[in-house]
């Protein structure tokens, strides 16, 4: 009975981490809908570096895609990286989140070359190396095993930086670069919030060592009391 319980309720948990993540891909897809059902096109509130109208596509720029392709490309990505994050990292995740979509965007803004730039994927990569660094920096095996499966499902992201790469394929390498900086930059400054290490360290190691029988504790003999002389009997 207490092992379907806790069936349930890490089903119930696994079902949860989905939540957000499915939300803001069920919002990106409504938002190209609207623009292909109307003749549309939000692009005006995709992200402009360094232009006052810009500003709202900070945070704004993550829904909004170029093309059914794009969006697609981007929708499981945000579904797997974005359960991962909620379901290994559900007491900070939210704050995460929310983090990477600001500050990629404000990133961007600032430094990006001109043009317009919309797609999720500054958030993809943000969390793609907060996922990737972070399992190495708690020392948790679990975290550690999500790490190198996001390296090896993703890895090929760091082409994404490359601009000569990403200029000739029409992409937005510096909303990459901002999720590749914001995600390392998240995943050392939340290090001690939500789950910790539960692999031991070397120094952890030695000093269990020494604490479990140090030799200065080991109790010396009783010395005999040599006052007066002894005698024995055969």
């Amino acid at each position: 009975m207490i092992h379907e319980k806790e069936i349930r309720e890490e089903r119930n948990r696994l079902l949860r981490s989905f939540i957000v993540p499915m939300a803001f891909v069920v919002v990106c897809w409504i938002v190209k809908g609207v623009e292909e059902v109307f003749h549309l096109d939000f692009s005006f509130l995709g992200l402009k570096p360094l232009q006052a109208d810009g500003i709202p596509g900070i945070f704004l720029f993550h829904f909004l895609h170029g093309s059914w392709s794009h969006l697609l490309a981007n929708t499981l990505p945000i579904i797997v990286l974005g359960a991962c994050l909620y379901y290994f990292y559900k007491p900070i995740a939210t704050k995460i989140w929310l983090l990477l979509m600001f500050s990629t965007g404000l990133l961007t803004w600032c430094g990006a070359r001109g043009g317009v730039h919309i797609g999720a994927s500054a958030l993809i990569y943000g969390l793609a190396f907060f996922l990737m660094l972070s399992g190495f920096i708690r020392r948790n095996k679990n975290l550690v095993i999500v790490s190198l499966l996001v390296i090896f499902l993703y890895g090929s992201l760091i082409w994404g930086i490359y601009p000569k790469y990403a200029i000739d394929n029409h992409i937005s390498w510096e909303g990459h670069l901002s999720g590749f900086i914001m995600g390392i930059i998240l995943a050392i400054f939340y290090k001690n919030e939500g789950p910790q290490r539960e692999i031991p360290s070397d120094e952890d190691d030695d000093d269990d060592s020494y604490d479990d029988n140090p030799y200065w504790d080991v109790p010396e003999p009783p010395k005999e009391e040599l006052t007066q002389p002894r005698f024995f009997r055969h």
